[in-house]
C-alpha cells in the first residue's frame, strides 16, 4: 500500500462509529446527533479528522447535512477547523480543562447547595442508592458500570437546580462535562476515588448542611481536575491538545 493510501486509510471513519438509526427526523439534525454522540462517547477521539465524504458515506447521506452538522458542532466547541487537517474532533488544552472545571465547580457547587436546602426524601433515597451501588461496583472492580453510576449521581444533583438560568448554563456545558468525564474514566483509580468523594457530598446533603455540601462538591471537582491535568501531562494522552506536550 502506498503512503498516500495508508494516510487515506488512517483518516477513514471506522464503520462501527455511528449507530445508523434514522427515525425520519430532519437529516441534518440526525447527522448532528450521530456525530455529537460519537464525539462525546470518544468513539471519535480528540484530534480525529472528520472527512465530510467519509462521514456522508458511512451515514448514507450527502455531504451537505454533514457540513452543516460539523458547523454546529464547531459552534459548541466539539469540532475545530485547522489549516492543515480541516475539521477535526477538538482536544482539550490544560487551559481548556481548567476553564471547564472552574465553571463546573461553580455550577455543581450551586447544585449541591440547592440539594442540601431542598432535597426530598425521594432524592435522598436515590443518592443513598447510588452511593451504595457505587461502593459495590468499586469493590467488584466493575469500572465501566461504576463510571455510569457516578454519571447518575451528577444527573440527580443537577436536577435539584430550580434557577432556570443556572440550569441553562449546565445544559450548555453538559456535552463537555460528559466527554471530559469519559476521559477521566481512563485515569487509573480516578472513578474509585470519586466514590467516597460523592459519599461525603451525600452526607452533607442528607444533613441539610448547604455550606458543607457545596464545599465537598468543590473539593471533588478540584480533585478530578488535578487528576485530569496530571494524566494529560503524560505524552500521548488521549485528551491532550496535539502539540501540547512539554517542549512543543
Amino acid at each position: 500500500m502506498s503512503t498516500r493510501e495508508q494516510n487515506g486509510a488512517a483518516n477513514e471513519v471506522p464503520s462501527d462509529v455511528f449507530s445508523g438509526r434514522h427515525d425520519r427526523r430532519k437529516v441534518t439534525d440526525w447527522v448532528y446527533e450521530e456525530v455529537r454522540e460519537a464525539i462525546i462517547d470518544l468513539r471519535l477521539e480528540p484530534g480525529k479528522p472528520l472527512r465530510e465524504a467519509a462521514i456522508a458515506q458511512q451515514l448514507g447521506v450527502s455531504k451537505t447535512p454533514v457540513r452543516e452538522a460539523l458547523s454546529r458542532l464547531e459552534q459548541e466547541g466539539l469540532v475545530e477547523t485547522t489549516s492543515f487537517k480541516g475539521a477535526v474532533v477538538s482536544a482539550y488544552s490544560p487551559q481548556d480543562l481548567t476553564e471547564i472545571y472552574e465553571l463546573r465547580e461553580l455550577l455543581q457547587g450551586a447544585a449541591a447547595r440547592a440539594a442540601a436546602e431542598q432535597a426530598t426524601d425521594g432524592t435522598l433515597a436515590a443518592l443513598d442508592d447510588i452511593t451504595e451501588q457505587s461502593r459495590a461496583l468499586r469493590d467488584a472492580g466493575s469500572t465501566e458500570e461504576l463510571a455510569e453510576m457516578l454519571g447518575r449521581f451528577d444527573v440527580v444533583i443537577f436536577e435539584q437546580v430550580e434557577n432556570r438560568r443556572v440550569a441553562s448554563l449546565i445544559q450548555n456545558l453538559r456535552a463537555h462535562l460528559m466527554r471530559v468525564g469519559k476521559l477521566t474514566e481512563e485515569i487509573p483509580g480516578r472513578v474509585q476515588t470519586s466514590v467516597e468523594e460523592h459519599a461525603r457530598i451525600v452526607e452533607a446533603i442528607r444533613a441539610h448542611d448547604a455550606d458543607a455540601a457545596e464545599r465537598a462538591m468543590r473539593e471533588h471537582i478540584r480533585s478530578v481536575l488535578g487528576s485530569q491535568l496530571e494524566a494529560d501531562s503524560e505524552p500521548g494522552a488521549a485528551g491532550a491538545e496535539p502539540g501540547a506536550e512539554a517542549g512543543e
